[in-house]
């Protein structure tokens, strides 16, 4: 299992120190909207430690921002996991499954029949936008409409069966890692607003895709036995295996080069920072907002490589989840087909 291969990543800030009590209210708000329903399930879900990638991945969190970086990573994997059996191979159901979250991300309600992932997004997104800069819930909504409807061609990728080209990879696994809202949680949780002209520079652009490659690269490599039992093909370490004809061993090398070359290039873009700056004559408090979200990128491949290396989600747990079986014991995600009025569960 590659899960001893190591990554020359930036060192982790820190552990935030409200751990237990995100851990507590974490439980509480999974099991009130629905995402975990029985004590089996609720065992699992604990075993992932979705507060500790929180606690890690966003240093600058506090109060209820921990809280809903918390909650948000809760969803996102309860969530992913629903497409582990038969709707993850049957692409246009998922496309319909994924408009009903997407229509929520552009600020439809999730009504009163809802289930509990949507009503679990609609809640995570309700939280987030308050008294956010109409900038950045404009942009979040296009991020998350992103993140969903990547799914339904992963789906496609299962029913394939091969790995794809490496460009076509990284269209599909930027939108399942869910595109940039790691990062655009980050800059809540900061309680900064970057001005656009820093935001959009390329420095900051470059970075900002490179730490979500970097994050969902070493994840592929942790969590490929898992995938590849499961019959995914979007990992990094099959597509480096199809489209170089390389071994196991020295596609997971391969890897790891991919990697180690992101991670560089941050380091180098980090280094033009202040630079860029200067020239575009930031006042002080932007200045600080500026350094907060290279801090903010920083933290979460940090802080999520971590929380990936000592959580048992990508680690065999056959007394709970067998290696080809669904990675969540709940199926919580209503299934519309063509022609019928009211959702199918699975």
């Amino acid at each position: 299992m590659p899960q001893d291969i190591d990554f020359d990543l930036p060192a982790v800030t820190g552990t935030h120190p409200d751990l237990e009590g995100a851990r507590r209210r974490n439980l509480a708000w999974v099991r009130r909207t629905g995402l975990v329903t029985g004590d089996r399930a609720l065992d699992w879900y604990t075993s992932w430690d979705m507060p500790r990638l929180a606690a890690l991945g966003y240093p600058h969190a506090r109060g209820a921002a921990l809280d809903l970086c918390a909650d948000a990573m809760g969803f996102f994997f309860v969530f992913d996991d629903q497409f582990d059996g038969p709707l993850g191979r049957d692409p246009a159901r998922t496309a319909r499954v994924c408009q009903q979250l997407i229509d929520i991300a552009h600020g439809a309600p999730a009504g009163p029949g809802a289930d509990a992932c949507s009503r679990a997004f609609a809640d995570v997104r309700a939280r987030s936008t308050l008294g956010a800069h109409p900038a950045w819930t404009a942009r979040t909504a296009h991020e998350w409409e992103y993140y969903f409807a990547a799914h339904a061609h992963e789906a496609a990728g299962r029913l394939r069966g091969t790995p794809s080209d490496m460009e076509t990879y990284l269209h599909v696994r930027r939108g399942i890692a869910a595109t940039y809202l790691p990062l655009s949680l980050g800059e809540r949780a900061a309680d900064i607003t970057v001005p656009a002209a820093a935001f959009h520079a390329p420095q900051l652009r470059i970075m900002r895709q490179t730490a979500i490659d970097v994050t969902f690269m070493c994840n592929d490599v942790y969590s490929l036995e898992k995938e590849e039992a499961r019959g995914d093909v979007d990992n990094l370490v099959l597509v480096l295996e199809h489209t170089r004809s390389l071994g196991r061993h020295e596609a997971v090398t391969a890897a790891r080069a991919e990697v180690d070359r992101r991670v560089r290039r941050f380091r180098e873009l980090a280094g033009q920072v202040p630079a860029l700056c200067t020239r575009l004559d930031l006042s002080d408090g932007e200045r600080a907002a500026v350094n907060t979200y290279v801090s903010v990128m920083t933290a979460w491949m940090s802080g999520y490589h971590a929380w990936q290396t000592r959580t048992l989600r990508y680690r065999t747990a056959p007394r709970i989840v067998p290696a080809s079986g669904p990675g969540h014991l709940d199926r919580i995600l209503d299934t519309p087909r063509p022609g019928v009025g009211v959702p199918e569960t699975l």
